[in-house]
């Protein structure tokens, strides 16, 4: 072979040995021309991180949409708007009421009474309510007092006749009793939770066929609001420490139950300490928490155990002396803890076992704590030294007392 054959072959191998580099092999056909792998990896992995991103996304603007429409359509429905709300609520407070009425209604009793030197037909006096399925019933003391004959007249128009278990004409409480077994009881409820606001509803009985069954409501008004009484027979002065409320409190419900809107009793509605108020859609109550206490002791003593230094004061500094704060004695009652302690009128005491006292709503405060019997220590300003004292605290007496 000639060199121009020889020229001609190595031109035929070269274009074939260039067509296989452009696919990638030898001339063997076995060996790849590899890239730059990392590159490519770089690549991929860049595109899967976009694809997930712009997937993640667009799944959280669908499922926003979705529930921005479903909330839409709801409010479209109308289950959601304004109106509607109002309407459930409208129809909530009206059920709750209902339901409050259902509940303590059959608890609450129409009470009667005869009262000595009085001929007729007794009057209607007011309400109460049973807190023990024994026939046990709190009511005000007002109602019964001086009554010879008492009749509770029940939620099913039967009339009992009652007897009285106890009474304590400063709180305006009683308990009276009926002969009878597995009557309704109202659930006492914690005054202490009770809110200005909140939902007030008083229910009475009176006797009378159409008058049974007395139902108002309002709201909380004020809460420990004190209400000054002045006992006419006596002169005596007595705070009390009431709910305000405005709903009506009447002849037909004083002395029954102020409930709250879980149908609990939150307080014993009082006609006599609403009547120290003129101004109308203004009544009271006695606390429950208070009522409970008093209650206790009413059954087992059949009145409330208080305790008195035995004095009659006001504040010191009412009267002008240096501008001492303590209550200013007016009177020693005889035979007294502090009578026999040494105390006269015109004495000033400053402390009551070590708490400083201003005024005898104070002084009573701090006596609570005490039994009587016990000793408790007072200071005593007497011309211009103090003296400390110990007084044996007495009894105090009620103005239904002896």
């Amino acid at each position: 072979m000639n060199n121009k054959d020889d020229y001609k072959v190595n031109e035929e191998i070269r274009d074939a040995l260039w067509k296989n580099a452009d696919r990638g092999q030898d001339i063997f056909g076995e060996i790849k021309f590899r890239k730059n792998n990392k590159r490519i990896y770089f690549k991929a992995l860049l595109k899967v991180i976009l694809f997930m991103m712009i997937a993640a996304l667009s799944g959280g603007i669908t499922a926003n949409y979705v529930i921005s429409k479903g909330e839409s359509q709801k409010n479209i429905s109308g289950d959601l708007t304004q109106s509607k709300l109002e309407e459930n609520n409208k129809a909530i407070y009206a059920n709750s009421i209902s339901d409050v009425i259902r509940k303590v209604s059959p608890t609450v009793v129409g009470i009667s009474v005869k009262v000595e030197g009085v001929e007729g037909t007794p009057e209607l006096s007011g309400s109460g309510i049973i807190f023990k399925s024994e026939g046990f019933i709190i009511t005000n003391y007002h109602i019964i007092e001086n009554a010879t004959e008492i009749n509770v007249k029940l939620s099913n128009y039967k009339v009992l006749k009652a007897k009285v278990i106890g009474t304590d004409a400063i709180s305006d409480l009683a308990v009276i009793k009926v002969e009878a077994s597995n009557l309704p009881v109202a659930k006492l409820g914690d005054s202490s939770k009770v809110n200005v606001g909140d939902l007030a509803i008083a229910i009475g009985n009176p006797i009378g066929e159409q008058f049974s069954g007395v139902v108002t409501s309002g709201i909380i008004s004020a809460l420990d609001r004190k209400i000054n009484i002045v006992d006419k027979k006596t002169g005596e002065q007595t705070i009390y420490k009431v709910i305000q409320t405005d709903a009506d409190i009447n002849q037909g419900n004083s002395g029954g139950a102020l409930c709250n809107i879980n149908g609990e009793v939150i307080g014993v509605n009082s006609l006599k300490i609403g009547s120290a108020s003129e101004v109308s859609g203004v009544s009271f109550a006695i606390n429950i928490n208070v009522a409970k206490e008093i209650i206790s002791d009413l059954m087992t003593y059949g009145k409330v155990i208080r305790p008195a230094i035995g004095i009659y004061g006001v504040p010191a500094i009412s009267v002008g002396n240096n501008g001492i704060e303590g209550v200013y004695v007016q009177e020693v009652v005889s035979d007294s803890g502090a009578d026999i302690a040494g105390i006269i009128p015109t004495d000033i005491i400053t402390q009551v076992g070590g708490v400083g006292v201003k005024n005898m709503e104070e002084l009573s405060n701090v006596l609570d704590k005490y039994k009587v019997a016990k000793s408790v220590h007072c200071n005593v300003q007497r011309n211009g030294k103090v003296k400390d004292v110990s007084i044996i605290l007495s009894e105090l007496k009620a103005t239904n007392e002896p």
